[in-house]
């Protein structure tokens, strides 16, 4: 199973207790107060990992706590502080509260850190009240409990590209030879059932850029028929959508079919997903039909087309030049954006 979205209990540590405590020698019945204060409880802390694929680890394990502080003790002895949780999650990772359903942190980048709940403060020892008029102070506090609560964790799949389409089309089988990936292929719908990221290189332009295999999507997902909102969300974070489309018409359906109904589900579920840079990869044209369906739909899609046949290779070097250059070119423009904010 493939988990992308859980449900967690997050509590960060409690404060240790400051100490009540007098010293008391052979030679000295009455000495001063010596109560140490409380350590401080460990904060909760996301961390980015790509080495993490899902959520797994907190599915089974919903409850996480970070460590409490310790007490403070006689002869001026402080508590240790608590050890911090730190929560390794999948790039791409956002905290949502359960209760508000606000967005409270998002991981974003390999080893990215973010404090989402910190430990009580330690309480005070007798010693901390001493003063001139007060020699013996009979006053401690007690530790402050740390913050937590209930939240979602729910993975938006982090790619430069998000490979669409229908069951079938053969977006795994593209995915599996142009890049490093290796996801599940097969003949039959919904082989793959999970967001898989590969990497496509230039080694030519020192340049990669990252695909992922978004699981088909069908009629109807943007009312969450079938797996829909599930598979539609990891779209959201992709800067270019390619749109794979069967030539030779699968079930029934014809491409220009599949095609408005691909854009129709990605525009009702969130309209600015249809605003980012679409391509459009013409699959099968190795098959007999392919050809003259090619020239009724390229007639009519409004997008780039490139047609491809991951049986022969056909059409992949094109394809690959133009996802580097869409890609290339958002960066340019996230960079001037940066600079001009700067």
């Amino acid at each position: 199973m493939f988990y992308d979205e859980v449900k967690v209990t997050l509590q960060a540590g409690n404060g240790g207790d400051g100490c009540f405590s007098f010293r008391r020698a052979k030679y000295e019945p009455k000495g001063g107060p010596d109560g140490g204060n409380g350590g401080r409880g460990g904060d909760v802390y996301l961390i980015g990992d790509h080495n993490k694929a899902d959520l797994t680890d907190y599915y089974f394990k919903p409850g996480w706590k970070a460590g409490n502080g310790e007490p403070g003790r006689g002869s001026n002895q402080h508590g240790a502080g608590g050890g911090d949780l730190e929560l390794r999650l999948p790039v791409g990772t956002i905290l949502y509260d359960r209760e508000t359903d606000e967005m409270i942190a998002e991981v974003t980048e390999d080893g990215q850190r973010v404090c989402i709940l910190e430990g009580g403060v330690g309480g005070k020892g007798n010693t901390t009240f001493k003063s001139s008029t007060n020699q013996a102070p009979r006053e401690f506090t007690l530790g402050k409990p740390g913050d937590g609560g209930d939240f979602r964790l729910v993975i938006k799949t982090i790619a430069d590209v998000g490979l669409i389409g229908f069951p079938n089309a053969g977006k795994s089988t593209l995915l599996n030879m142009i890049t490093n990936a290796h996801p599940k292929t097969g003949a039959y719908p919904f082989t793959t059932m999970f967001p898989t990221v590969g990497v496509l290189e230039y080694p030519e332009k020192y340049e990669r850029i990252t695909l992922a295999d978004i699981p088909g999507l069908i009629q109807g997902a943007s009312e969450n028929r079938g797996l829909g909102h599930r598979f539609l969300k990891h779209v959201e974070r992709c800067k270019v959508l390619l749109v794979m489309i069967d030539m030779q018409g699968t079930d029934g359906r014809e491409p220009l079919g599949d095609y408005r109904v691909l854009l129709s589900e990605i525009r009702l579920y969130k309209a600015k997903l249809a605003k980012k840079p679409i391509l459009v990869a013409a699959n099968k044209m190795d098959e007999p039909d392919a050809a003259e369906h090619l020239k009724t739909f390229a007639k009519k899609c409004p997008h780039p087309v490139y047609p491809i046949s991951c049986v022969s290779d056909e059409g992949f070097v094109g394809l690959k030049e133009a996802l580097l250059e869409a890609v290339l070119e958002l960066r340019r423009k996230e960079q001037e954006v940066i600079e001009e904010d700067g």
